[in-house]
């Protein structure tokens, strides 16, 4: 039967079916309940490899302090192929619609939890988080757009803050079972168990109960005004988003520099707490704040940004942000580390949605897949690059103190091109 309806969503023609729609978060509730759902289970995905990876680097394959770079390999190849995905899942699903990409970033997934089962070498793992770049670009994606697809316009930065929260939700709680469940089955087997239920479901789930969103796009697009200029190609939206484009381009560097924050907090900040004689136990409580904070406060920034306009949130999460990363560095107790990461947190529930949010105001409806997938790629293409400076700056300096004020710095600069560029609210 799962093998029929795999079948059908590949070969059924997009529009073979183009049943009535309404817009709005109540009239669509069941199908938006759904996509929480499944964005809960990416979220899962992803949180799965935030503290057990790191981990294996060490006890598994070797790789210290000394070798810092090398350790950095798996985050920078996860935010490289995320962004591409990110790049190609919003023009593919403007294409060919938003189902068949989310399931198969699904497909894309399954064979992760065998590589970091039999890894035997750190590529291995490399090769595992590519392909969670694969699902995490495709599926996370999907499950935003479709959402804003069917609700009301005026809802987009309510739609963003209760898919993040769902989301990284997830990725707090994921921190917390694998970490249990390392510790009773051991680091692979526990990955892998927990990994194979929870791709699993969410490819099963994505098949029988997601419907295809893109009506709902088309009649917003049909509600709107706008000239019968055909659409641009991937190229043209490209270089208009990232270049041409006064706000976006804001925008875009502003996503692309606040994921040096959470690249910071995902491979630094574990090793310079335990740096800080601190223990894994207690490392991993005051990551949970950060990410408890900046789920479950999006619940409240979402909508905050539809009533009070985008820039002052992106603004303000952006300087909180750096300047509770300087903080981390400059105080020296676990109760001040633990309120500047809950400050991060905050900042980055302020900034997040928010950012999604003011894409998707200035994107066309027809267009929005397209650019939203632009926003994406530089998003999350920098992790690629935070990362990446990151290993060479510790490696260089002997030290992790100072990547800390590269990210901080950064986001207060970047925080500052969005407070004088960025004009339409």
């Amino acid at each position: 039967m799962l093998l029929v309806k795999v079948r059908k969503i590949v070969f059924m023609p997009l529009h073979s079916t183009s049943p009535p729609v309404q817009h709005g978060i109540r009239a669509n509730l069941t199908q938006i309940l759904h996509q929480l759902l499944q964005v809960f289970l990416v979220g899962l995905t992803i949180g799965m490899t935030r503290i057990v990876v790191p981990g294996l680097a060490k006890t598994e394959f070797g790789l210290g302090e000394q070798q810092f770079f090398l350790l950095t390999t798996f985050v920078v190849t996860f935010g490289a192929v995320k962004a591409v995905m990110n790049l190609f899942a919003g023009r593919f699903s403007d294409r060919f619609g938003r189902k068949r990409v989310l399931v198969a970033g699904w497909m894309a997934a399954l064979p992760i939890p065998l590589l970091l089962l039999y890894a035997p070498n750190w590529s291995w793992v490399v090769a595992a988080t590519a392909l969670l770049g694969v699902n995490q670009g495709l599926c996370w994606s999907m499950t935003l757009n479709s959402k804003l697809d069917m609700t009301h316009l005026s809802q987009k930065g309510l739609v963003n803050g209760i898919n993040e929260f769902s989301g990284y939700a997830a990725v707090a709680l994921a921190g917390v079972v694998t970490a249990w469940l390392v510790e009773v089955y051991g680091a692979r087997q526990g990955l892998a168990l927990f990994g194979t239920i929870v791709i699993l479901s969410g490819l099963i789930l994505a098949i029988l109960m997601i419907k295809e969103t893109r009506p709902w796009a088309l009649a917003h697009a049909s509600a709107v005004s706008a000239s019968s200029m055909p659409p641009p190609s991937l190229g043209q939206a490209f270089l208009y988003a990232s270049w041409q484009n006064r706000n976006l381009l804001a925008l875009n560097q502003a996503g692309l520099v606040e994921k040096f924050t959470d690249a910071l907090v995902w491979i630094i900040l574990p090793v310079w707490f335990v740096a800080q004689n601190l223990t894994l136990v207690q490392a991993s409580s005051i990551i949970g704040v950060y990410a408890l904070l900046w789920g479950a406060s999006q619940l409240l920034t979402g909508p905050a940004s539809d009533r009070f306009g985008r820039k002052p949130l992106i603004v303000g999460g952006m300087w909180l942000c750096g300047v509770g990363v300087l903080l981390l560095v400059l105080t020296h107790t676990v109760w001040l580390w633990t309120l500047e990461a809950g400050l991060i947190g905050f900042g980055m529930a302020m900034l997040y949605p928010t950012l999604g949010a003011a894409v998707a105001d200035v994107s066309p409806p027809m267009q929005r897949g397209t650019l939203l997938g632009v926003y994406r790629f530089w998003r999350d293409f920098g992790y690629a690059v935070g990362a990446l400076c990151m290993g060479l700056l510790a490696q260089w300096a002997q030290g992790l103190s100072v990547t800390f004020w590269l990210v901080g710095v950064a986001m207060l600069l970047s925080g500052a091109w969005v407070a004088l560029a960025f004009n339409k609210d």
